[in-house]
């Protein structure tokens, strides 16, 4: 009886021990992402391709390009969230670091743009130098004793573009902290319901990119609140041409066929043409000069 009781318990702990194993493995807060890897992988080759047609004097950025649905940006809480990737997508990302005297020397050292507290005094929250500022920079850096001066000495400028600065200890590297700034990229909703988030370059390896695109599309799926529900695209010139086409219009302008659409749509929702809006889902992978390839 003992024996038993012994083995049984030691199933139990076992079971628990599987139980553990698989929750950790288990991915949370993201849904199972809907991307086919082989049309995300023919895209990336394309936009490769394609790029090697005509060479340009710089590295093209890899842009992700997203469009939602059934958001209401005035009801609906707007999301915002960053992720790190596993490849810097803009290593020529420009930061700065507004440091204290440690901090300073540090940034010097490994040619990094930087700034006291004597040169944030100087700018005496002057509302273009500050915009100035936040304009020639993608993000910022700060040591504990700076940060907590930066709204008194900058007043709400860095706040209001989303570049407020990001905290760095004496204990953490600087360089490491620039390096994970760079390949941290934010999802934030506004007034629009379309973004575009930098995934890659085109001096990155075809598996660098996969890696950035399948974890930023993932990530932005897992803060929507209805997951893939969300994710679209906005009506195109296509369906109203469609529409226009099916009520005999000829040679209209684009504003003329947008308002006989609507006046028709109104007039006949036995067609129920909200479906053209409702069910088309899209995402669109685009390098700085080159055409969209539509990889969702």
């Amino acid at each position: 009886m003992l024996r038993r009781s012994l083995l049984s318990r030691e199933r139990e702990r076992e079971r628990e021990r599987e139980r553990k194993r698989w929750r950790a493995a288990k991915p949370r807060g993201v849904a199972m992402s809907k991307l086919q890897s082989d049309v995300l992988r023919e895209a990336i080759t394309q936009i490769l391709t394609d790029s090697k047609e005509k060479k340009r004097k710089f590295v093209e950025t890899i842009e992700l390009q997203i469009g939602l649905k059934n958001y209401d940006p005035q009801k609906d809480k707007r999301f915002s969230g960053a992720v790190k990737l596993p490849n810097i997508p803009r290593p020529k990302m420009k930061v700065c670091m507004l440091g204290d005297a440690q901090h300073i020397g540090e940034a010097e050292k490994i040619g990094l743009d930087c700034m006291d507290v004597d040169g944030l005094k100087k700018m005496n929250k002057n509302k273009k130098l500050v915009k100035k500022l936040a304009k020639k920079y993608h993000a910022f850096l700060a040591s504990e004793a700076v940060i907590k001066q930066i709204p008194r000495l900058l007043g709400p400028g860095l706040n209001k573009t989303g570049k407020f600065p990001t905290l760095v200890s004496h204990q953490e590297s600087l360089e490491g902290k620039v390096n994970e700034t760079k390949a941290t990229v934010k999802f934030q909703l506004k007034k629009v319901l379309c973004m575009g988030v930098a995934v890659g370059n085109l001096g990155m390896e075809e598996k660098q990119v996969f890696q950035n695109v399948q974890m930023s599309v993932n990530f932005l799926v897992s803060l929507l609140k209805k997951n893939w529900q969300n994710v679209s695209a906005k009506p195109s010139k296509n369906i109203l041409v469609l529409c226009y086409e099916s009520i005999a219009f000829v040679s209209m302008s684009d504003y003329e066929i947008i308002i006989v659409f609507l006046i028709f749509y109104e007039k006949c929702s036995f067609l129920n043409m909200s479906m053209c809006f409702c069910q088309v889902r899209v995402l669109y992978l685009k390098t700085t000069m080159g055409k969209p390839v539509r990889i969702f």
